[in-house]
């Protein structure tokens, strides 16, 4: 999700250590000890303003959540609905997704989710795209067993493309939805896009997939 600058975002991140999480390298392998209990964590890998994992964390209070994104204003939209609800259960990280094994050590990481992703349409930009094997390398390394990476998209040719990443690097599906709004799905907790693409009736689809080595068992 592309915002307009924000004025005064970097000084509203600053002024919030206790959500915003400055220097989160620090943590890595010890997020128990910034949440302060052993629950699982769940992120969201590019968290437009917040309102999916805002939404997440209020109806699972029993869950850690860390919303990460590369973009000041955005983390900062997210920021406001952290603060307006009170969420102890959510941190936030204003850094590159691509580098999450600077953060998280391997399998510390419960859940990821990536809701509505740049698609980055065009073929020498595959590399960009957040379910490509380079991404997909990374999430296997920090994901627990068991864990589990919940995708969602509006974009069809996205997510074809990503149905045969998953596929070819040899992940298992466990359910494709190619329109989650008419399906029987229930606690879908919608994006600000997906509020916006649904209400022009556009489908939504989604996929829940794990990687081999997991037994599910």
């Amino acid at each position: 999700m592309r915002v307009r600058k924000r004025t005064g975002a970097e000084e509203m991140l600053a002024a919030n250590p206790q959500y915003v999480v400055s220097e989160p390298e620090i943590f890595k392998g010890k997020w128990a000890e910034r949440f302060g209990n052993d629950r699982p964590i769940h992120i969201e890998i590019g968290m437009g303003k917040g309102q999916f994992i805002t939404g997440m964390a209020k109806a699972y209070p029993e869950i850690n959540y860390i919303g990460i994104d590369m973009q000041v204003s955005v983390v900062s939209f997210a920021l406001d609905k952290v603060l307006e609800q009170n969420l102890p259960n959510v941190q936030l990280l204003h850094v590159d997704g691509s580098a999450l094994t600077n953060y998280f050590s391997e399998g510390e990481v419960d859940q990821i989710y990536l809701n509505f992703s740049d698609p980055w349409p065009k073929k020498r930009h595959e590399k960009r795209r957040l379910t490509s094997k380079e991404f997909l390398a990374v999430d296997e390394t920090i994901l627990k067993p068991n864990g589990e990476l919940h995708f969602k998209t509006d974009n069809r040719g996205l997510f074809e493309y990503s149905l045969a990443s998953f596929s070819q690097y040899g992940m298992i599906l466990n359910q494709v939805w190619l329109d989650l709004h008419a399906s029987t799905y229930e606690g879908n907790i919608m994006t600000e896009y997906e509020q916006k693409f649904s209400a022009k009736g556009q489908p939504i689809y989604r996929v829940e997939a794990y990687f081999p080595h997991q037994d599910k068992k």
